[in-house]
């Protein structure tokens, strides 16, 4: 098993509007450092700068990507496209490990996938 969590249909679906806000955030940080360019190394330094150069804005958005993947870590989901928005919950299927897939913006979680097949193996939950 590569994940030490699974979801049922019902727990990933609670968990969606938390997972969509943090997505959401680390979108709009993208988008305000995308001017600057983006600098792992201060992103790690982001909480002991205190919001030094290259400013507080930029130490902001840098903490709220680090922060946002953290979390989604600690939920055990799988970002596989921030931009489209596409989510990985794993899961298991009759024993085997699957993922439930959810699109940032759809009501509920009604697609799954195989480990190895991604987004284009997507099948309806039935």
């Amino acid at each position: 098993m590569m994940h030490h969590r699974h979801y049922s249909v019902e727990e990933a679906n609670r968990r969606l509007e938390l997972v969509g806000a943090i997505v959401h955030r680390i979108r709009e940080a993208r988008v305000q450092l995308a001017g600057e360019g983006f600098d792992q190394a201060f992103c790690t330094l982001a909480e002991l700068t205190g919001g030094a150069w290259p400013g507080r804005e930029h130490a902001s958005a840098s903490l709220e990507i680090t922060l946002g993947f953290e979390r989604l870590e600690e939920l055990d989901v799988v970002v596989r496209d921030l931009e489209r928005g596409i989510i990985d919950f794993p899961s298991l299927l009759g024993g085997e490990e699957v993922y439930l897939c959810w699109l940032v913006g759809e009501r509920s979680v009604g697609h799954w996938h195989a480990v190895e097949s991604g987004f284009g193996g997507r099948r309806p939950i039935a």
